[in-house]
């Protein structure tokens, strides 16, 4: 039945925990996908919204639009994680689905990543790279101690590069990432496990004690803590690599809350009252 569609709001961002909260106050009957059980601490409890754990696969993807009876998609999810985007993109097509993009813009005008460049910020050098081919291809990091903020899925590229650099990484506080990082050739005294935001001041005094020359980082935003990674990256002249976000050809794409909820609201049926 119509009035028992439900949106599906894709997670494990901050903009979606903010969004949940929002439509939860709408009345919107949502239920919300996450990959990890500690991401489910991000949204509020409430009688609208359910949370399923786990990651979702193109075989699991049509059972759970059914089982949902899911009636538009609203896709939050990390800006590098473009694997759930283009499945519920694809989903959507299947089952004729509204899909809206909801994504954290990028810190300025970001459109010169995509030409690949250079530019000077204060004393600091910021290197824009489309892929990690480019990184790893180039001469950027040898020499250097560098400080990959990545995330720990792509740390294993990095294994060659251990005898050519010194190499330190920041990962999320669980059991896969620190095998993933220690397999990667990455030593206990080169990891830090923490779970982010991360102030400036503890970003800071990271840097000077492993007395960091090059920061690898992604196009993640102002929630990925771009912003403060420019600005640590300018006051202590160290250079800053900004990994540009995957290109995905999302329908109908959008960074306004209003728009989003607006969405919610065309699409699905409050229940409140």
């Amino acid at each position: 039945m119509h009035s028992q569609k439900r949106l599906w709001l894709i997670g494990g961002t901050q903009e979606s925990a903010a969004l949940a909260q929002s439509i939860a106050d709408a009345g919107f009957a949502c239920v919300i996908s996450v990959t990890t059980e500690s991401a489910r601490s991000l949204y509020p409890i409430s009688p609208h919204l359910s949370i399923r754990v786990g990651y979702l696969t193109p075989e699991s993807l049509p059972p759970f639009i059914q089982a949902h009876q899911i009636g538009a998609i609203l896709d939050a999810s990390h800006p590098f994680a473009a694997e759930i985007s283009q499945l519920a993109i694809a989903v959507a097509q299947e089952y004729q689905l509204p899909y809206l993009r909801y994504e954290r813009p990028e810190v300025g005008e970001m459109e010169k990543i995509r030409e690949m460049g250079q530019e000077e910020s204060g004393a600091s050098t910021i290197v824009y790279l489309d892929g990690f081919e480019s990184l790893l291809a180039g001469n950027y990091l040898v020499g250097q101690r560098v400080l990959l903020t990545l995330g720990y899925r792509s740390l294993p590229l990095f294994q060659p590069w251990q005898e050519r650099a010194t190499l330190f990484a920041r990962i999320l506080p669980s059991v896969t990432a620190l095998q993933a990082a220690l397999q990667a050739g990455f030593t206990s005294d080169r990891l830090i496990a923490i779970r982010p935001p991360i102030s400036a001041e503890l970003e800071q005094a990271l840097w000077q004690q492993w007395q960091i020359t090059t920061v690898v980082t992604k196009a993640s935003g102002v929630a990925g803590g771009e912003d403060i990674k420019r600005q640590i990256a300018a006051k202590l002249n160290i250079c800053l690599i900004v990994m540009g976000r995957p290109q995905v050809a999302y329908p109908q794409q959008t960074s306004d809350l209003l728009v989003a909820l607006e969405f919610c609201r065309q699409y699905c049926i409050s229940q409140s009252g």
